[in-house]
């Protein structure tokens, strides 16, 4: 007897549809699966089988065949167990298997028959959902995670026993709906604030710019500046998300395995710092079966790189199509996925390998060949492509010893919201491009108008700092963003000077 159970696997960032085909035959018993599977979906007769037997259900003595249709894309996981599982009881007819029509199921089974969680549920629910499916069941550790997606019915289940019991019409399982907005409420809490930074006025100016427009910044100064600790501020006084911009970043984070029942839907902006030994598949993604890296984790957040130099070149070089495409393509012989990554990029470094070079107070033991050497490990087609260079210098004890707080991140970030505003506002009719460190050159030319003066200036300060005209595009962007911080419609002279500023460095 045949039977056929929706189920899904991770294709990129989507979901795919897979039937699981389950055919009971006379002859020898035998247990096959077909359908190109991987080590760890061949390994899952075994735990079928168990499960099935320690759930004190019959397993049928006969030729079990299993085909994962498309059979021409590799699948992988352990999550088609339960489908498996499922698909044999019904054609050994303990239940009907036209009840399996209206569900797709995904879950890991354990020697005993429970039901373990498994990465990837959001993409497979959200495309349960577009064919058409009454509903999904889950492992009851993925429940809420599957939830997020309205229109379609969540059904969680802790056992292969439980899972028979509902489809069999015996057991009474209500759908799990938590609220949208709950969700991104609750969850949208950080733990640090920009009032804890003491000093640094003109650093914390940059990064309003920086928030305001989306643009990357680099900073360079001597250890114990605060480039870190302002670096992991920078996310609070980002936009808060969209429950589009939470439900994207979550399906990257439940493909890589990093949902957790806590938050299930990951309703702030993502702040990654990989390890500078980190590797080049790690910061960019790869795999027999691509997964995403670092790039692909930090989407619609932060990216920090701290140690700069430290970095191997090659890697740093792989960050090139991501910062300027806003996403990374990962090709293999048979197969190429595109990963979202549109990030603010923020990089940390030392002047030179002590520190100390510039420092008025400690001295730098450095060789002048040290300091050349340490300068060349970042490449210059990297750096120009980073919108602010800053200096961060050592905060004076006067400062440091200060009561008063600083200006609190969420003061800052009502002047970001009301600067995005203004952009989102100016780019509605176009979808790719939702603030200013987005713009092309066609909206460069349209919404960057200079006039004699301020265009003066600019030539100027071109020849004189000898910019590429990548960094004369990305100073007319950083001058955009401070006039729409100070609701102006045309760019003026005083907004093309700061802007310039922020070049000096770069």
């Amino acid at each position: 007897m045949l039977a056929k159970v929706h189920s899904g696997a991770v294709l990129g960032v989507d979901g795919l549809s897979v039937m699981v085909e389950v055919d009971l035959a006379l002859g020898l018993p035998m247990f096959t699966t077909v359908g190109l599977p991987d080590g760890s979906v061949r390994e899952s007769r075994e735990r079928v089988k168990a499960a099935i037997k320690n759930c004190g259900y019959d397993f049928p003595p006969k030729r079990i065949t299993v085909n994962l249709a498309p059979a021409d894309i590799k699948k992988g996981g352990a999550g088609f167990d339960l489908p498996i599982a499922l698909g044999i009881l019904a054609a050994g007819e303990l239940f009907d298997p036209t009840k399996l029509l209206n569900y797709a199921i995904i879950g890991e089974l354990s020697l005993d028959g429970a039901v373990r969680p498994v990465p990837g549920v959001l993409p497979i629910t959200l495309n349960a959902k577009e064919q058409g499916l009454k509903g999904i069941l889950v492992p009851d550790d993925n429940k809420l995670e599957a939830a997020v997606v309205q229109g379609i019915e969540v059904i969680a289940v802790t056992s292969l026993h439980q899972a028979v019991g509902f489809l069999a019409g015996k057991i009474h399982c209500d759908p799990v709906s938590p609220e949208q907005d709950d969700l991104l409420f609750v969850n949208a809490v950080y733990d640090v604030d920009f009032q804890e930074v003491k000093g640094q006025e003109h650093v914390k100016r940059a990064f309003e710019i920086a928030a305001s427009g989306g643009h990357n910044v680099s900073l360079k100064g001597p250890p114990g500046s605060g480039k870190t600790m302002l670096a992991r501020r920078l996310p609070t006084i980002l936009p808060g998300m969209s429950f589009d911009e939470a439900l994207e970043t979550t399906k990257i984070y439940s493909i890589a395995g990093r949902v957790t029942t806590d938050t299930p839907l990951i309703a702030i902006r993502p702040f990654r710092a990989p390890h500078h030994t980190i590797s080049d598949a790690g910061l960019i993604g790869g795999g027999q079966i691509p997964r995403p890296g670092e790039v692909s984790l930090a989407h619609n957040g932060v990216l920090f790189l701290d140690e700069l130099p430290e970095f191997k070149k090659h890697v740093l070089e792989v960050l090139r199509q991501p910062l300027e495409d806003g996403d990374v393509t990962i090709a293999r012989a048979n197969m190429s996925l595109v990963f979202p990554s549109c990030f603010v990029l923020v990089v940390a470094a030392n002047p030179c390998p002590c520190g100390y070079y510039g420092d008025k107070k400690r001295e730098c033991k450095c060789t002048p060949q040290q300091i050349q050497r340490y300068g060349s490990k970042v490449s210059g087609p990297l750096l120009d492509r980073i919108d602010l260079h800053l200096e961060v210098g050592a905060v004076p004890f006067q400062e440091m010893n200060e009561e008063r707080m600083g200006e609190s991140s969420a003061a800052i970030k009502k002047r970001v919201d009301v600067t995005r505003e203004i952009q989102t506002m100016r780019y509605a009719e176009n979808a790719k491009i939702h603030c200013n460190g987005q713009m092309g050159p066609s909206e460069i030319v349209k919404y960057c108008k200079l006039d004699p003066p301020s265009m003066r200036l600019l030539e100027r300060s071109v020849e004189k700092l000898g910019l590429s005209a990548r960094g004369y595009h990305r100073i007319l962007k950083i001058a955009r963003t401070i006039a729409d911080m100070d609701c102006k419609q045309d760019l003026e002279l005083s907004h093309v000077a700061e802007a310039v500023q922020y070049r000096r460095n770069g």
